[in-house]
């Protein structure tokens, strides 16, 4: 199966679950209890909408792979799969269920079980159905236009995202210089849409080292960063890589260029 077959097979299940879940953001459809899923958080009536919306679709195109979805767990729809479907059927449940605008979909495509065997992602934002994709060494884009991390050493307003949602009393004191120096820090909520607007150059430092990021959350996200020219490293500043095992739980720091990185970690409390 062609690159280009994969990728739109992430547009059509991408489409549909924008088909089906935007009119529930924010209603109290939205919500619901449906208990602990596979990645350990409660699943949400929305969560479970748009999963189901992926998994039948990839049944009904007899698309033979293994789905690692945030929810359902690992779903096995052929004995012999061509490769993983990663899914974050909506990642930033919280904003979705609250109606806050910020939550999108996330799918990858794997050949092997690791991060760096992704061949295909992408994110969508479930409130406007705008699309971010990446295939491996084609490039990654938004819409229809082909987009780069920011490459202005000095830009007008340096923003830089760092998730600190649950995080230790000793994470948060090493990240107060970088707290006292720069102005705007943001943290939206989603953080594969996070990373895709780190690719698409609207943000400059995009940072989670708490380890609590699962694999789902950043598949489609990891090759939308890097084919768009971003630095995504680990908490050793080594290239991001790691198993998509549900136990799997990461920390990384996604940078447009190397001056930025190295002037971020210097101001970091170690």
């Amino acid at each position: 199966m062609s690159t280009m077959e994969v990728i739109e097979i992430l547009r059509e299940a991408s489409n549909r679950i924008y088909e089906n879940v935007k009119d529930l953001a924010g209603t109290e459809h939205a919500a619901g209890d449906f208990g602990i899923g596979a990645g350990g958080d409660i699943s949400r009536n929305i969560d479970i909408v748009a999963e189901r919306t992926v998994l039948d679709y990839l049944k009904e195109i007899n698309f033979a792979c293994v789905v690692l979805g945030e929810e359902c767990g690992r779903v096995e729809l052929s004995n012999n799969p061509k490769g993983y479907i990663i899914m974050d059927a909506v990642d930033g449940s919280a904003n979705a269920v609250r109606g806050v605008p910020f939550f999108c979909s996330s799918l990858a495509f794997a050949t092997e079980n690791r991060l760096s065997s992704i061949t295909d992602g992408m994110i969508t934002d479930l409130t406007n159905g705008e699309i971010y994709w990446a295939s491996k060494d084609k490039g990654s884009f938004f819409n229809g236009r082909q987009i780069k991390v920011g490459d202005n050493d000095n830009p007008v307003y340096r923003i830089i995202g760092i998730n600190i949602s649950g995080a230790s009393k000793d994470l948060v004191r090493r990240f107060l210089p970088v707290f006292k120096k720069h102005n705007h820090l943001r943290h939206f909520g989603a953080n594969a849409l996070e990373m895709a607007f780190f690719a698409r150059g609207l943000i400059d430092v995009f940072i989670d080292l708490r380890n609590k990021i699962r694999i789902q959350d950043i598949a489609a996200g990891y090759l939308i960063v890097k084919e768009s020219g971003g630095l995504l490293l680990d908490v050793d500043l080594n290239p991001l890589d790691a198993d998509l095992s549900y136990e799997t739980r990461v920390s990384f720091i996604a940078a447009a260029n190397r001056e930025i990185l190295d002037e971020i970690i210097s101001e970091m409390d170690q």
